[in-house]
């Protein structure tokens, strides 16, 4: 088992932790956010999602958010989008890189996205393609990995196929989420170690949510396949509107001291995040969910 010597931090609180906060933020305060993370040494920040607004109303001001954010040389600032209109609008304030997201639960498939796993695929073909043509990256989710609120167990296979099509249609990296963090180290092995059979490693991610206190474990277990890329949220925020009593993402402040403490290199400096962090918990009104934070605010 070769750990990495570097672990990419994709940075997903502004669109993923912010879209279940209860509390509304103003895009000002968002902006602001990103360029306090741009500012860590995080190399991605996921900036915000081109979704409609009557779904995700957290994030109705995307657009303003993403030209108001003041992008640093060197950091991506990737955008969720479900489909060309989404592209559209995402195309027009400037964005370069775009992610696109599918889950290997048919039922998780059918209440979140109204579609199912094929039909998922199927619409964003045109949106992957058109970015290709537009020399736009594309980076693709696949939720549900390790179970899901509906359905229960989710088929491994399942999971394969879906990483492979996203792969094949041109993602250069997906990311493997366990949604409502059910996961255990074993099986997020052995998850990943099926997926790396028809996906290459180097193009894979791992997104753990945090529910049973899972998270840095799974990260661990993974990392020791090869993984290199790990998403997380700082602060912790997040959640998952569909799965009941789903917490939210790893925080990123603790990912960043197991791995420094690993001696594995993020680039991220961990007094800077963390400080980000607890301004972020400040405005949503709410203890952060970052051990690391957490401890260093009783030392």
């Amino acid at each position: 088992m070769a750990l990495p010597t570097h672990v990419r931090i994709v940075e997903v609180g502004p669109r993923d932790g912010l879209q279940n906060e209860k509390t509304v933020i103003p895009a000002a305060a968002k902006i602001e956010l990103i360029d306090r993370l741009g500012a860590t040494g995080l190399q991605t920040v996921e900036a915000t999602s081109f979704v409609s607004p009557k779904w995700v109303p957290q994030l109705a001001d995307a657009a303003e958010v993403f030209a108001g954010i003041a992008r640093r040389p060197g950091v991506r600032y990737p955008v969720l989008v479900p489909n060309e209109q989404g592209y559209d609008r995402a195309r027009a304030v400037g964005a370069e890189e775009i992610a696109v997201f599918t889950a290997a639960s048919e039922a998780f498939n059918r209440k979140n996205i109204n579609a199912s796993i094929d039909e998922s695929l199927a619409r964003f073909e045109p949106v992957v393609a058109r970015a290709r043509a537009d020399g736009v990256a594309v980076r693709g989710y696949v939720s549900t990995v390790l179970g899901c609120p509906y359905q229960g167990e989710v088929p491994v296979a399942d999971v394969v196929r879906v990483a492979r099509a996203l792969h094949a249609m041109g993602c250069y990296e997906v990311s493997l989420g366990d949604t409502i963090g059910v996961g255990t180290p074993a099986k997020a092995r052995a998850m990943l170690l099926a997926v790396a059979e028809a996906v290459p490693m180097p193009a894979l991610a791992v997104h753990f949510h945090d529910t049973y206190g899972q998270a840095l474990a799974n990260i661990l277990a993974c990392l020791e396949e090869g993984v290199a890329v790990v998403d997380s949220a700082v602060s912790g925020t997040g959640g998952c509107p569909y799965a009941k009593g789903a917490t939210g993402n790893v925080a990123s402040e603790d990912v960043v001291y197991m791995l420094h403490g690993m001696g594995i290199a993020t680039g991220v400096d961990l007094e800077v995040l963390v400080e980000t962090g607890r301004w972020l918990a400040a405005l949503l009104g709410h203890e952060t969910s970052s051990k690391v934070t957490r401890a260093r605010s009783a030392a």
